[in-house]
C-alpha cells in the first residue's frame, strides 16, 4: 500500500514496483478463479436420421420384466433383425432415468450388455454401444459408474475401422471420464492416453471432434496435473493439437474449438508450458489470432466467438511464462500485427459478444505488462482512444482497460506524453465517480503514475476539481492510503 504520511512522492522505482506487485497478486487470483470455473459437461450423441426413422415409436419407461425380455431376445433371438430390434427398444427405454436405475440394479444386465458389445455382429455391437452411451449420459453417478466393465472394450475399439463407432466410443468415454475419479483411475492403467493419442491422426473430422471432447474432459480432472497431463505431454498429442490449430484451409472450426480448450487446460496446469512454446505454441496461437481477426472482417457471423475464448486464454497464460520474450523469433509474437488483430476482435466483441471483452483485454494486459514494444505499438497505432471507449461497458472491463493503461504509463515519461494531454484525464475523473472500489483503486494507480511522469497533469487535475472528487473516497478503508498520497502530491506541486 502507499503511505499517506509522506508529503512527497516516493522514488519512482519504489512506487512502480509496488504497483506491479499489487497487479501481479490480483492477476494471480483472477487466473485461479478462472481455472476453478472450467466447464465440465456431458454430451449425448444421437443419430438424427435414426431418430427420425424411429419417430413413430414412443420411448417408454421399462420395468424389470420388459428389460429382461429385451436382453433375452437380444442374446438368444432366432433372427438378427429380432435381436437388433430388442436392443433398439432397450436403448429407447434407457433414455428415461427410471429405466436406467432399474437396469443397473437388475442382476446380470450390465454383463449381458457388455457381452453384446463384444458381438461379432456389427449391428448388434453398435446398438449395444448406443445403450451404453445412453447410460453414460445419466446425471446419476451410480448409473454411469455401472458402465465400468465396458471401458476396456471401448478403449480397444478406438483402434477399429468404423469412424461412426469410434466417434460413439469417444463420446461415451468422455461422459464416463466426467463422472468420477474412480472411473478415471480405471481408465488410466487401461491406457486411455495412448488410445486417445492413436486417434489424433484420424482423417475423419467427426472422430477428431469427439476426441477433443473426450480429451478435454480428461484434462479437467482435479488430479490431471499430477496423474494425466505429464503423460499427455510425453505423447504425440501436443504437436498434433497445435497442428490442428494452425490457420489455413484445413482448419475446422468444431475440431479447433475442442482442441483449443484442451490446450487451455494443459497450459493452466503449468506442468510444462515451456515445451508447448518450444513446439511453436505461441506462434501458432498468434497466427490463429490474426486469422480470426481477418475472418470477422469478412463476415458478421463467423462463429469464431466459440474459438476466440480458449485461444485468447491460451495466449494470455502462455505469455505469463518466464521463458517467453515477446517481440520476434520463430516462437514469439509480432507486435503490431497482434495488437491490430486484437483490437479488431475487441470491436467485434463489443458489437456481438461483450462477454468476451475481458478475455481480449486480459491478453492485452499480458502483452503490455512486460513489453515496451507492445506498448509502443499501442501508441503508434493511436489505439488509446478506442481503448478508452470501452470503459463504460462494465466494471470488469473498466478495471482491465485501466490496468493496460497503467502498463503503458509505467514505462516512463516518453510513454506518458502520449497519455496526457488528451482524453485520459477526463475519463479518469469519470472513473473516480464510480461506486466500484476496484475501478476507483485502479484509477488512482493510473493517476499516481501520470503524476510521476507528467507533473503538469496535476494542475489540470486540480482545475477539474480533482481534490473534491478524491474526498469522496478518503473514508473507504481500501482506498484511504492511495487517496491521501494523491492529495498530498497534488497539494505539494
Amino acid at each position: 500500500m502507499w503511505s499517506g504520511r509522506q508529503g512527497r512522492l516516493r522514488p519512482v522505482g519504489c512506487v512502480v514496483e509496488e504497483l506491479r506487485c499489487r497487479r501481479r497478486e490480483r492477476e494471480a487470483a483472477l487466473r485461479k478463479a478462472r481455472r476453478e470455473q472450467q466447464l465440465v459437461s456431458k454430451r449425448l450423441l444421437r443419430d438424427d436420421v435414426l431418430e427420425e426413422v424411429e419417430g413413430g415409436c414412443v420411448a417408454k419407461i421399462l420395468g424389470e420384466a420388459e428389460i429382461q425380455q429385451f436382453l433375452r431376445l437380444a442374446q438368444r433371438g432366432t433372427e438378427e433383425k429380432e435381436r437388433e430390434r430388442a436392443l433398439v427398444s432397450l436403448r429407447r427405454g434407457l433414455q428415461h432415468p427410471e429405466t436406467q436405475q432399474t437396469f443397473i440394479w437388475l442382476e446380470g444386465s450390465i454383463r449381458t450388455l457388455v457381452g453384446l458389445l463384444t458381438s461379432s455382429q456389427a449391428l448388434l455391437q453398435l446398438e449395444a454401444a448406443r445403450c451404453l452411451h445412453e447410460l453414460s449420459h445419466s446425471e446419476q453417478s451410480a448409473v454411469a459408474e455401472a458402465c465400468l466393465p465396458a471401458t476396456s472394450y471401448l478403449l480397444t475399439y478406438l483402434s477399429g475401422h468404423s469412424s461412426d463407432f469410434i466417434e460413439l466410443c469417444l463420446y461415451t468415454l468422455g461422459n464416463l471420464i466426467v463422472e468420477s475419479e474412480a472411473v478415471r483411475r480405471q481408465l488410466l492403467p487401461q491406457g486411455i492416453v495412448p488410445a486417445l493419442a492413436a486417434c489424433i491422426q484420424s482423417p475423419h473430422l467427426t472422430v477428431l471432434e469427439a476426441l477433443g471432447y473426450a480429451l478435454s474432459q480428461l484434462l479437467q480432472a482435479k488430479e490431471a496435473p499430477e496423474m494425466i497431463i505429464p503423460s499427455v505431454l510425453g505423447s504425440i498429442l501436443p504437436q498434433h493439437i497445435l497442428r490442428l490449430l494452425q490457420p489455413g484451409p484445413k482448419l475446422n472450426l468444431g475440431v479447433a474449438v475442442e482442441f483449443a480448450w484442451c490446450l487451455h487446460y494443459i497450459i493452466c496446469s503449468q506442468v510444462n508450458n515451456a515445451l508447448l512454446i518450444y513446439h511453436g505454441g505461441l506462434s501458432t496461437l498468434g497466427l490463429l489470432l490474426l486469422d480470426m481477426a481477418a475472418a470477422v472482417q469478412r463476415t458478421e457471423d463467423a462463429g469464431l466467438e466459440l474459438l476466440a475464448c480458449p485461444v485468447l486464454r491460451c495466449l494470455s497464460n502462455l505469455l505469463t511464462e518466464a521463458a517467453v520474450e515477446v517481440g520476434g523469433g520463430p516462437n514469439q509474437l509480432d507486435d503490431e500485427r497482434v495488437v491490430a488483430a486484437l483490437f479488431i476482435l475487441l470491436q467485434f466483441f463489443l458489437q456481438k459478444q461483450p462477454s468476451l471483452l475481458p478475455e481480449g483485454l486480459w491478453l492485452l494486459n499480458n502483452l503490455t505488462a512486460n513489453s515496451s514494444s507492445f506498448c509502443t505499438s499501442l501508441l503508434s497505432m493511436d489505439l488509446i482512444e478506442p481503448l478508452l471507449q470501452l470503459l463504460p461497458v462494465s466494471n470488469v472491463v473498466s478495471v482491465l482497460v485501466l490496468t493496460v493503461l497503467c502498463n503503458v504509463a509505467e514505462k516512463g515519461p516518453a510513454y506518458c506524453q502520449h497519455l496526457w494531454p488528451g482524453p485520459l484525464l477526463p475519463c479518469l475523473m469519470g472513473m473516480l465517480a464510480s461506486s466500484d472500489t476496484e475501478v476507483v483503486g485502479q484509477s488512482l494507480e493510473l493517476l499516481q503514475l501520470l503524476f510521476l511522469y507528467r507533473p503538469e497533469a496535476v494542475e489540470a487535475f486540480l482545475q477539474q476539481s480533482g481534490l473534491q472528487v478524491l474526498e469522496k473516497h478518503q473514508e473507504e478503508a481500501q482506498l484511504q492510503d492511495r487517496v491521501h498520497a494523491l492529495q498530498k502530491t497534488a497539494l505539494h506541486r
